[in-house]
Parts: C-alpha cells; sequence; structure tokens
C-alpha cells in the first residue's frame, strides 16, 4: 500500500532512513512521521521485535502499529555484503538515519555515523542507547525498567511506607525518543544555517534524568535526594489524591488564597485561621490531620458531585481516570488524540485506532495519520524510488539480502528471530 499523497506539512520533503526497533527510535520516527516526513523502516527479515509483542488485534501487535504509523517498511540483511552497501545507498540519499544499537554495533555493520557521515557531510544521525556513546556504562544493554530503577524515578515514586514503585508507562523510553525529535529537529535548523550534519547523541540515562526536572531541581538546591510521599505533593498541601464516597479525585491547592477558597467551599472555614494550616510549610507538616479533615467531607459525596462544588468555587479539581475514560472524553475527542485508520490490508471496513503527536499548527491542517506497514511491504517502492530497476532488485533477492524467503514481496507473515539482537540487543 503505498502512502497517500497529502497537503505540505512542516516536515514534508524530510526523509529519514530508520533502523531503530521496539520503543525509543520507533517512537522518535513516528513523532516526526506525523509532520509528514518520508521515514523508510529498514528491518531485519525476522522483522522489529514489537512485531510479535501483545497486543495483538487480527494478528497484528497494537504496540507495533503505534509505534511505526506512517512509514515505509523495507527488509533488509545487514549481514550481507550487498544488504550493507544496499543500506548504505539509501543512507547516501537521506536527511537523517536513527538508530538504537548498543553504541559500536552500527560502525561494525557499516551504518555508524564516521562512515555514513564522511560520504553525506549534511547527514543528521541520531542514536539512542541506554547510556548514550561515551561513559563507563555505554555498554551496558538497557531496558525502561532499568532506567527507571538507576535513575531515582522508582525510588521517588510510591508510598513512603511502601517499595520503589515502577511508573506505569515506559517513561524512559519515550522521553528517550521524544528528546531524540527534538534533537533532529534541532540539527536540521542548525543544517539550514551551516550545511553541515551532526551525530545526535541520545541517552536514556540522561534522558530520564532530565525528565525528572523537580526530583533534580530539589536535590541540586539541598543536596538530598527527595523522599517517597504517595499520592500527594512534597510540599504542598492539600495537594494529591483524597477518597470520596465511590472512588477518588485530585485537588491541587498551592497558595493561601486558595486554601482560604477550600476551607470555605468544604464548609469548614475554621481551617483558615488554624495555625497549623497558616501556610504551605505548616500544612504540609500537618498533612494528615489536614487529610483527614478534607476526606470526612468528601467521603459523604460521589466523586461527580465533589468535583462540581470545587470545581464551582474555582478550585483546580478532577476525577481519577482511566486511560479508556480519558481517551473517550469529549477534549481528547475534540483534541484527535486518537484516529481511525484503515488496516494495513486495506479494507476500508476494517480500522485501527492509531495516536499521533500532540502539538497543533496554525498554519497546517492535522497530521498525517496511516496504518503501519506490512514487513517488507514498500521494499520495491523504495528501491525504485533511489532507481534500481527490477533486474537489479531481483539480483539483490537472490543475494538473500531480503532474507532467505524474500520477505521484500509484502507478506505479513514472518518468522519472529532473535538472530539479529543478539548482536544488537536494544539499546
Amino acid at each position: 500500500m503505498t502512502l497517500p499523497n497529502l497537503p505540505d506539512l512542516p516536515l514534508t520533503g524530510v526523509r529519514i532512513v530508520d533502523f531503530s526497533r521496539v520503543l525509543a527510535g520507533p517512537f522518535c520516527t513516528a513523532l516526526l512521521s506525523d509532520l509528514g516526513a518520508d521515514v523508510i523502516k529498514i528491518e531485519p527479515p525476522g522483522g522489529d521485535d514489537y512485531r510479535a509483542v501483545g497486543p495483538f488485534a487480527d494478528g497484528e501487535s497494537g504496540l507495533f502499529a503505534a509505534m511505526n504509523r506512517n512509514k515505509r517498511s523495507i527488509v533488509i540483511d545487514l549481514k550481507t555484503v550487498a544488504g550493507r552497501e544496499l543500506a548504505q545507498t539509501l543512507c547516501a540519499g537521506a536527511d537523517v538515519v536513527v538508530e538504537n544499537f548498543r553504541p559500536g554495533v552500527a560502525d561494525k555493520l557499516g551504518i555508524g555515523y564516521a562512515e555514513l557521515g564522511e560520504r553525506n557531510p549534511a547527514l543528521v544521525y541520531a542514536s539512542v542507547s541506554g547510556f548514550g556513546q561515551t561513559g563507563p556504562e555505554s555498554h551496558r544493554p538497557a531496558y525502561d525498567i532499568i532506567l527507571q530503577a538507576m535513575c531515582g524515578l522508582m525510588d521517588a515514586t510510591g508510598s513512603p511506607d511502601g517499595p520503589p514503585t515502577l511508573i506505569g508507562e515506559s517513561v524512559s523510553d519515550v522521553v528517550s525518543g521524544l528528546f531524540a525529535s527534538w534533537g533532529v529537529l534541532a540539527a536540521l535548523l542548525s543544517r539550514e544555517k551551516t550545511g553541515k550534519g551532526t551525530h545526535v547523541d541520545v541517552s536514556m540515562f540522561d534522558a530520564t534524568l532530565s525528565l525528572s526536572a523537580t526530583l533534580v531541581a530539589r536535590f541540586a538546591a539541598t543536596g538530598i535526594a527527595p523522599q517517597r510521599v504517595g499520592n500527594r505533593h512534597s510540599s504542598s498541601a492539600p495537594f494529591g489524591a483524597f477518597r470520596a464516597q465511590d472512588g477518588f479525585y485530585v485537588v491541587a491547592v498551592l497558595n493561601n488564597r486558595l486554601f482560604d477558597t477550600f476551607a470555605q467551599a468544604i464548609g469548614e472555614p475554621h481551617l483558615s485561621s488554624d495555625p497549623r494550616y497558616a501556610d504551605d510549610a505548616t500544612r504540609c507538616v500537618h498533612e494528615a490531620a489536614l487529610r483527614a479533615c478534607v476526606e470526612a467531607w468528601s467521603a459523604q459525596r460521589s466523586v461527580a458531585e465533589v468535583n462540581r462544588i470545587l470545581g464551582a468555587a474555582g478550585i483546580p479539581v478532577a476525577p481519577i481516570r482511566n486511560v479508556q475514560q480519558a481517551l473517550e472524553s469529549d477534549q481528547a475527542t475534540f483534541r484527535g488524540l486518537l484516529t481511525d485508520v484503515p488496516r494495513a490490508n486495506g479494507v476500508a471496513s476494517h480500522t485501527r485506532r492509531l495516536p499521533s503527536q500532540p502539538v497543533k499548527f496554525s498554519a497546517y491542517d492535522g497530521n498525517r495519520v496511516t496504518a503501519a506497514p506490512q514487513l517488507g511491504e514498500h521494499t520495491a517502492e523504495i528501491l525504485h524510488t533511489f532507481g534500481l530497476d527490477a533486474a537489479r532488485i531481483a539480483g539483490l533477492r537472490m543475494q538473500g539480502v531480503f532474507g532467505r524467503d524474500g520477505a521484500a514481496a509484502g507478506s505479513a507473515q514472518f518468522a519472529h528471530s532473535d538472530a539479529l539482537n543478539k548482536e544488537t540487543d536494544h539499546a
């Protein structure tokens, strides 16, 4: 299936060759593809590992579909000499290359920055790895849970008397992909001025610590690691999650004026004159007593009633939703956070809901949102774009460039293999 022609978007005309797999790298290139970049996804004969990771819908991975929307897939076996040469040809005609091999692996495969940058000095080359291209930990493989553990996120999450807690999202992977897309855009802007490309080195370790902006700021100011505080703010109260009659809600009271209004709204105006609650610092010291007072009021009311009363008073308040409730809300629907698109089989009646990048641009229409490709679906189309004729493509197939089974035919079926990943373990 050829991607449809669309009106100009901010990145229309930018060509990206994407060697990455699983999450951080593919999320980076998905964000860029949403804005019009032509992303050529190079996969090994066994395909990106995410193709085999559930949940599945009609045999297709939901995770792979979301992280590889809008892209074109070509199968190239980088363990073959002809495959490496073909990959180098594609990179020579690219604006951007993205990879998330362990440091040194891309060089062994002939697609490292040193070699590709020499051939194409204007190339922007982004590497996403667990600990970056340099440093004593740079050789280590990394997954999201490893980074959450090593960067203090787990230690800072959970109840004070409970264990360190994993955040319910692969935040290290996601924020690394986000920083990688940011780095690529900055490098492209610089290239407009200088004509020169650069190597963008994204470390998941660095990115995760940068995501922890307030934790890092607190440590930088005090020299003390922040402690777990559970579902409340570390330096303001009442600021956190509270129990109502039929569930939980959150409030955010950040100053004395708002606290006075809050005390009036819950029918306890005397709280404003109680010396225990004179300011943020004293309210935090006596948070348990204040919480008991607040929940004595809200335990007699539904979450909806609590939100109605506090919302009418101008207090920042919200129900605690699950992801389904959030995505099916009127606000999410209005903002278009999910789009129904035809599945890769092209049957219009069969659709899949896909996300897209969230930023709106007044000068452009909505983002591009198209289905993720089948394995090798666009191999011939891509190679024709680079000037290879049918005979040349057939010759490459005979050399095993597209895998033993000639995956370039675009079949959706593939045999999952860890052979390449033994050398190119994630990040």
